[in-house]
């Protein structure tokens, strides 16, 4: 690393953009771009990358300059130093999964080669500063998972060369400028925000884009129709739309596109038939949560995933005989019929022997006294019926961009060491919707407590921390908690919390919902971080002699 010679003022500003950072050690390195001077890690974190890049003709001075600086997964914990404008090539920052706070400096407004800003995953908050709009080099930008909120500056119109805009998981709000129509972006993610106004209609003249992922922004619907005539788009989701809903958009606008690998159009109030075409979307398709209706069911040999669930279909039009036909998940995409078939189709022409008075599941746990174990780890588009056949469960979605299906998980006990109970180290999580059902219950009221513990997101100072688990909680159908934060309620990570409600069974049967309406951060600490999580339920009957009777042996004995 000795045949080259770093001009002076460019090893002080690594100095002090180290310091900045939050690594004071480094202050005394005489070369920034010897990566082994800057010390290893012994973490096994894949996150984690060390990499300051130097090109020695850049300038064609005779001195090296710092022209990429990557420190990604080290949970640095200061602040975003202004001084990296003032290194004159430098092209790439990346500060991906750190632990950093403060404000994003005006001050790198001034660059005049940079190419992509990366600030995922931080402490970030304040506004976007409107001189980025002076760096008309960049191509990406990614504020994903910070706390950064106010108005997208209008000045963005100016980063004409700009592909990648990744804002998901923050604060901002207002309308989307129209100044920003005039970029030409071709990946665009805002979910989990507070935008408000319609889903503007220039989103449809961006022809090269090929990603657009917006999962509650905020804005309203309905979509506009020239998205579906993009024909690079290859990857749309957008879910949970308040505001005009819409008939599924018309084969003219969509089935020249042979590039969709990904369709989401998940609670966007479209209604109407589902034409044959969209079953030609690539590997996934998901329109659960609308109000379709029967008639030119997708092309099931395309698309390795499909959910339909929660729609308005008629059940014996499929002439299926569970929730799940190969691939497709229709659960609960049925108009009701009898009380049982209507609420859970996939056990229909069963009935109750004998009524009880409680239940307890161990959600991704074994047995105990109280609560019967639950280790179905099966993947998305899932019904089970639990142990004794007097419970089950539905589980929809699946963990996109991943590439891993878990559903159920035990705690690090390293990381979360104060668990006691043995009911908090293990849970149960779903990407999307997951529903309990308690089957041959006697009619009555009933206390309902759900446990809840954390156990992916960290209490520490690291950028694992740093994820935000939002999801809402249903019983009978009644909406109890809305964009509830198991962490926050419980004041930490690896904390036990109970929510405790009262609720009636008129049916035999009570149901609870969980459901993840696209809030809170995917990706920290890692991709596929989302939905919720449940680590045990527990249904007594308000009538306390009624919980002395046990489950007999024969429970459920002729289903």
């Amino acid at each position: 690393m000795g045949s080259y010679v770093h001009d002076k003022q460019s090893v002080v500003l690594f100095q002090q953009i180290a310091e900045k950072l939050g690594r004071p050690d480094w202050k005394n390195v005489s070369d920034p771009c010897n990566n082994a001077s800057l010390g290893t890690t012994q973490n096994d974190d894949v996150n984690i990358s060390i990499n300051i890049t130097c090109n020695f003709t850049v300038a064609n001075d005779g001195f090296s300059h710092i022209t990429s600086i990557i420190l990604t997964g080290l949970s640095l914990p200061g602040e975003l130093p202004p001084e990296l404008a003032n290194l004159p090539y430098l092209e790439i920052i990346d500060l991906t999964r750190n632990y950093l706070n403060g404000t994003i400096p005006p001050q790198w407004g001034s660059s005049k080669r940079l190419s992509k800003i990366s600030l995922t995953g931080n402490r970030l908050s304040g506004k976007i500063p409107k001189e980025i709009g002076d760096i008309t080099t960049l191509q990406e930008l990614f504020l994903e998972a910070n706390h950064l909120s106010g108005e997208i500056p209008p000045q963005l119109e100016n980063l004409t060369n700009l592909k990648k805009l990744v804002l998901s998981s923050n604060n901002f709000s207002g309308a989307l400028p129209d100044s920003i129509s005039k970029l030409n972006l071709k990946h665009f993610k805002i979910s989990d925000n507070n935008f408000t106004g319609k889903i503007p209609d220039f989103i449809g003249s961006w022809t090269e884009l090929e990603e657009l992922i917006m999962y509650a922004s905020g804005l309203d619907g309905p979509i506009p129709p020239g998205i579906f005539s993009l024909k690079n788009l290859s990857d749309l989701r957008i879910s949970d739309i308040a505001g005009t809903g819409s008939d599924f958009p018309p084969e003219a606008d969509m089935s020249h596109n042979d590039n969709f690998k990904t369709l989401v159009l998940r609670n966007c109030n479209l209604s109407g038939r589902i034409p044959a075409y969209v079953g030609k979307a690539g590997t996934h398709l998901d329109l659960s949560f609308n109000n379709l209706i029967e008639h030119d069911l997708p092309d099931t040999t395309n698309p390795t995933y499909i959910d339909l669930s929660y729609n308005n279909f008629t059940w014996e039009s499929y002439m299926l005989n569970g929730c799940h036909q190969n691939s497709v998940n229709l659960f609960q995409s049925t108009s009701p019929g009898n009380i049982l078939r209507g609420a859970i189709p996939c056990r229909q022409n069963r009935t109750c022997q004998q009524t009880y008075y409680h239940l307890g599941i161990n959600c991704g746990g074994d047995k105990d006294s109280t609560h019967e174990s639950d280790k179905e780890d099966s993947g998305a588009a899932n019904y089970f019926d639990g142990d004794g056949d007097t419970w089950g469960f539905s589980s929809t979605g699946n963990f996109m961009d991943n590439g891993i299906e878990q559903y159920v998980i035990t705690a690090n006990e390293s990381k979360f060491p104060n668990l006691s109970s043995p009911l908090y180290k293990t849970a149960r999580l779903s990407p999307l919707s997951l529903t309990y059902y308690g089957f041959c219950l006697h009619n009555g009221k009933y206390h309902v407590k759900l446990h809840f513990a954390e156990i992916i997101i960290t209490n520490d100072s690291t950028y694992s921390s740093l994820g935000r688990r939002i999801f809402d909680i249903y019983i009978q159908g009644d909406l109890k908690l809305k964009d509830f934060n198991i962490k926050d309620a419980a004041e930490g990570s690896g904390k036990e919390i109970v929510k405790e409600f009262s609720t009636n069974v008129t049916n035999n049967i009570l149901e609870i919902h969980f459901y993840w309406g696209g809030k809170g951060t995917t990706n920290i600490p890692v991709k596929g971080t989302y939905g919720p999580l449940i680590s045990a339920i527990t249904v007594e009957s308000s009538n306390a002699s009624f919980n002395k009777i046990p489950f007999p042996d024969d429970y459920f004995e002729n289903f």
